[in-house]
């Protein structure tokens, strides 16, 4: 029997003796980054504002199987920030959707969360209609015609059903009281909201397809609700990316089990205090690449040497090698060769040991 199936659903709770000790600590440690953020001036809140929301993007689809370029990403929450970053790339109808819908959850995270924002979010998810061959009903609730909605995983023939949600005919009602909840949901910590929330909705699983992303949205506006801020420092699904699979482990446990979903908001509390304390690091390399580009304030750099040191500073992939530069820079190995050179004559770059074909080199961050 799922939960969905229990007398009291959808009444959710959880042992709040049990739970304080830990909330605490996500609260307080919550409060520590917002305060060392309200340090740092426009530029650079900004900067680790693209950072945050450019990961949790990326990281979202990565859960549900979909890759993303970063660069797409990035431009695309850039422009739609009104930042300059420099070198914008094009994003993909795909890439813009998805930009479109986190950047609604967190920038009108005061608004009401109401059915036609939800069907205007799984629209921008699917703007072609369909998720790679597959058709998908779009800005509607599923239906039955192909069957239960159900989670499944293993070959055709030896498939293991993990979850099956409520019937598509209960939907009406299931997300009006979800709806109804989420607009009112008492005097409830909005750090434990964000984990009902979440619970709840991939639950019902209204959707086709998308559910995963559209919950963990949803509870972005519950977490920026707690700090009352449209700007996002840490990301959640960056998190769960990197435990996904005790994350689907957790949730098959929590459906299967009572409505007392103390374990999951466990979970879910740890998940969060391991993202905002990873935030640090983030900051760390932030105020890095602040200091960096200070130190070339006065030197003019040109147009492909920013782009690619920004790449590094941004966490380049692999090493640094003169056929990868004039790859990125879209020049030839001599340009990249030359410039190259002059970066090292100026205290920006460092051979690495080695040479040969193999040459490669590093940033000098101080």
């Amino acid at each position: 029997m799922y939960i969905w199936e229990k007398t009291s659903w959808p009444a959710l709770s959880c042992d709040e003796a049990q739970i304080l000790p830990l909330l605490a600590s996500v609260s307080r440690e919550q409060g520590r980054i917002l305060g060392r953020m309200e340090t740092l001036g426009f530029d650079l809140k900004s900067e680790a504002h693209l950072r945050t929301l450019t990961e949790d993007v990326v990281k979202s689809s990565e859960i549900e199987g979909e890759r993303l370029d970063s660069d797409q990403v990035r431009s695309s929450i850039a422009r739609r920030l009104g930042m300059d970053v420099g070198g914008l790339a094009p994003a993909d109808r795909d890439v813009e959707g998805i930009v479109e819908m986190m950047l609604d959850a967190t920038g009108r995270y005061a608004e009401p969360l109401t059915e036609q924002r939800l069907f205007d979010w799984h629209a921008s998810l699917f703007p072609t209609g369909r998720r790679g061959m597959r058709k998908t009903r779009v800005g509607m609730w599923r239906d039955d015609a192909g069957g239960p909605m159900q989670v499944v995983s293993g070959p055709i023939g030896k498939e293991r059903v993990h979850y099956e949600a409520p019937p598509a005919a209960r939907l009406d009602h299931e997300m009006a009281a979800f709806l109804e909840w989420f607009a009112d949901p008492g005097d409830t910590d909005l750090l434990l909201v964000a984990g009902f929330a979440h619970l709840w909705f991939v639950t019902i699983h209204p959707f086709e397809d998308g559910n995963g992303r559209i919950a963990r949205a949803i509870a972005d506006i519950a977490l920026a609700r707690s700090e009352r801020s449209p700007q996002r420092f840490y990301s959640v699904s960056a998190q769960i990316r990197r435990q996904r699979k005790d994350y689907y482990a957790t949730l098959e446990r929590t459906q299967k089990a009572g409505l007392d979903v103390t374990p999951w908001q466990m979970w879910f509390l740890n998940c969060l205090l391991d993202a905002i304390e990873g935030t640090q690091t983030a900051l760390n390399s932030v105020l890095a690449k602040a200091r960096f580009w200070e130190r070339f304030a006065k030197e003019p750099l040109n147009p492909r040497q920013i782009k690619v040191l920004n790449k590094m500073l941004d966490g380049l992939e692999g090493k640094l090698t003169t056929s990868k530069w004039a790859k990125i820079a879209k020049c030839s190995q001599d340009t990249a060769h030359r410039d190259i050179v002059d970066l090292i004559g100026r205290g920006a770059l460092r051979k690495d040991p080695g040479g040969g074909r193999s040459t490669s080199y590093s940033l000098i961050v101080e």
